[in-house]
Parts: C-alpha cells; structure tokens; sequence
C-alpha cells in the first residue's frame, strides 16, 4: 500500500518539518551505534524530505496571486529553507558511518549522559509489550521514550505508528532520558542496564573533555532546534533570542574540539575517527545556525503566514506553555523529584522565571510557582503535565 503523500503547504511543512527531526534522531543514532542501516535510511529521508519541498515551493509559488500573497509566502519558504538545512547536516553526521570515519570508541559509552539518549532492545519471550500496538503501549508518557524505529528480523521500520504491534523478536530503537532507559527494557521483557564500568585509562589526552564538547553539541543542537519551532509556535521573541544564545556557543564548542583534534592527532591510532568528530561538530553547528535562521521573523516582529503555526501545531510532537501554580505538586519540587520526561512523555526546553529564562533545565532545578515552563512531547503528555502543574478543581475551590 501506497504511503499517502501531503497535498497541501500545511501538510508538506508538517511532512518535512517531520522528517528532518527524525534525521538528526536516526543520524546521531548511526554514529552512536556505528550501524551503516540507520545511515542508510538518513539518505533516504532526506530524499524524501527534498521532495516534500520541492512541491512546498512549487504549491507557495503558485498560491502568490498577488505581492501581498508573495510577501506571506516568503515567510514560509524561509522556514523551508531552515528545515532543508537542517535535514542536510543531518545527512552530514549519518556519512561519517557510510563514509567510516566513525567516532573514537571511547567515546560511545559516555554519550548517553547528553539530555536525550539513544538506545535499543530486543524484546523477549513473555514480553508485556508483546501483542500491543504502541499506542496501547504509551511508551512517551509512561516511560519517556520514543521508539524511532522496530527491525523485524532483517527488516528495519522506521518511523513506526501508533497502530504497529511489537512482537517477541523485535528490536526497538529508541529515544530518551536515561531515567527511561530501564522502564522501557523492562516493557521489553529484557533486564535492567548495569552501571557503567570503570573505565581504563583513555588512548588520547583530554578525552573527557571531547566527551564533554560532544554531549553539549548534541544537546544544544537538539534544543535550539526545539526552542526555535517554540518560539514560532508561541511568537515568543525571548525564546527567540534564547535560539541566539545556544547558536553562539555552539560557534565556541566547534572551535575547541577542533583544538582538541590537532592536539590528540598525534597520538590518535585512527586519525579517520577524528575527522568524524569534526564532521559531527560541524553539522551540530550548522543545525543551531538553521534554528537561529528559523527565529529570524519573530526576532524582527515580521508576522509569520498562518500556515506556519497551523503546521507547527499538527507535528508529531505537540509544542506546550504551562504555568507552575502555588500548591500544585510540581511547585517546591526538582525535574529528577517529578519524572516529568519519564512520567508525562515531556522534555523541558525552557523555564521562564521573572524575566529570565533557564534553557535545557537540569533534573537538579527545583520548579516554583509562576514558572512558564515550554516542553515538547506527545500531545497525551501535554495534559499530564498541566496535571502536575495545575491545582485540582476541589483545592482550588476549596
């Protein structure tokens, strides 16, 4: 059966806005696992992703019947434009697999510190998640992962949907916190990770802070992406100005780690693998540099076509704004007290507190009431979380 392909701007905006996020999921998945399959449906995505746009601009072209129509319309090829950049440097860091630069491989174990993580699990024999659909499963919300993809053999599918059935056998690549990594092993019927290992001493000096550089690249390329779409979801110019922020630091993180490499090439026993750092590094910049392009008519006060919000609104992922009221049980309490991403499915891009903004919260931040906080997530999750942030109508009639 034919997969149904978008027939208007909305719907091809949402189809690629889609397929670019689940680029950068599936490409830094492909390096962390140094498989080439994952890398391969990279490539294919952004085929089908430039396709996507090419009938967006062919459709935006010819609903223009007049300078203003043309005016409102640039607003949304520039998004476009945005998102095809960012699908590009995701196809970047998944052909460091195909080309077999790779990343050291000492590398691999500390990457599941960064804020979203990437795993995968066979399903065993007797497995609760046997027989169940995802959506019966609610893996978002009840364990805080996302599956990315269920390989069925030989067979990888990708972007599965809320009617596929998992069965005894298969393995589901997944995305998330590394609180939800056991919960979904354990819907899985597989046992719980150990604890990580003491390491040896690393090959090449300064490792952990290659680690470090790479962790903070992945996640601020991550989050600059979501807040961009939040502050066009929103027209929030602070948070557009916050996409700003990320993207200067990510300019800084990319010149150290390209010190780091010219400093460690001496002593590298595989200098391809540092030139898969560089790749990566590169393309992690260049996804902040497109969410910052992305924030450029809310940061100018350029109102953007309607097209845009309603795309934004319809993606995978819900964009949601919820206040912390006093007494509710998220006020007085830490990110790692609540589970909010293992509880409610939702990550926590950004806190407004006052006029400040806390970017990418870390579980030791304590919540407190007339916190804005902005979160992605399913959109089931965007209810529990106004749950946990909202007072129950008795109380708060009482």
């Amino acid at each position: 059966m034919d997969e149904e392909q978008p027939q208007n701007v909305k719907d091809l905006l949402v189809a690629s806005k889609d397929a670019s996020e689940l680029m950068v999921d599936l490409a830094y998945a492909a390096v962390f696992f140094n498989e080439e399959s994952l890398a391969e449906e990279v490539e294919e995505l952004e085929e089908k992703m430039e396709g996507y746009l090419r009938r967006l601009r062919m459709m935006a072209m010819l609903a223009a019947r007049s300078p203003e129509d043309a005016e409102s319309m640039a607003g949304v090829l520039w998004i476009a434009g945005a998102i095809e950049k960012i699908g590009d440097a995701a196809s970047d860091i998944g052909r460091v697999v195909g080309a077999r630069l790779g990343i050291p491989d000492a590398l691999r174990p500390d990457l599941r510190h960064a804020d979203e993580i990437s795993g995968r699990v066979k399903v065993r024999e007797d497995a609760p998640a046997i027989g169940q659909t995802l959506r019966e499963l609610s893996l978002p919300t009840e364990t805080g992962m996302w599956v990315m993809a269920i390989r069925a053999g030989t067979d990888w599918e990708f972007d599965p949907g809320a009617d596929d059935v998992v069965s005894e056998g298969d393995v589901l690549l997944f995305r998330g916190p590394e609180d939800g990594v056991n919960l979904i092993r354990a819907v899985a019927g597989a046992p719980p990770l150990p604890g990580a290992p003491e390491s040896e001493a690393p090959p090449l000096s300064e490792l952990d802070r290659a680690v470090d550089i790479m962790v903070e690249l992945k996640d601020s390329a991550e989050a600059a992406v979501g807040l961009a779409y939040s502050s066009l979801l929103f027209n929030n110019r602070a948070l557009a100005a916050e996409v700003g922020t990320i993207e200067a630091r990510s300019d800084i993180l990319h010149d150290e780690l390209e010190s780091w490499v010219l400093r460690a090439a001496p002593e590298a026993r595989n200098p391809d693998e540092l030139r898969g750092l560089l790749r990566i590094a590169s393309a992690s910049e260049t996804i902040c540099d497109a969410a910052r392009d992305m924030t450029w008519y809310v940061e100018s006060g350029v109102p953007l076509h309607p097209v845009v919000q309603l795309a934004l609104e319809e993606t995978e992922e819900t964009g949601a704004e919820t206040l912390v009221e006093p007494g509710s049980p998220a006020d007085g309490k830490s990110l790692k007290e609540l589970r909010i991403e293992t509880e409610t499915g939702m990550f926590v891009l950004a806190v407004q507190r006052g006029p400040r903004w806390i970017y990418r919260p870390r579980a030791g931040f304590v919540l407190r009431q007339g916190d804005r906080l902005i979160s992605v997530g399913p959109e089931e999750g965007e209810e529990e979380l106004q749950a946990l942030c909202g007072v129950p109508a008795a109380v708060a009639t009482d």
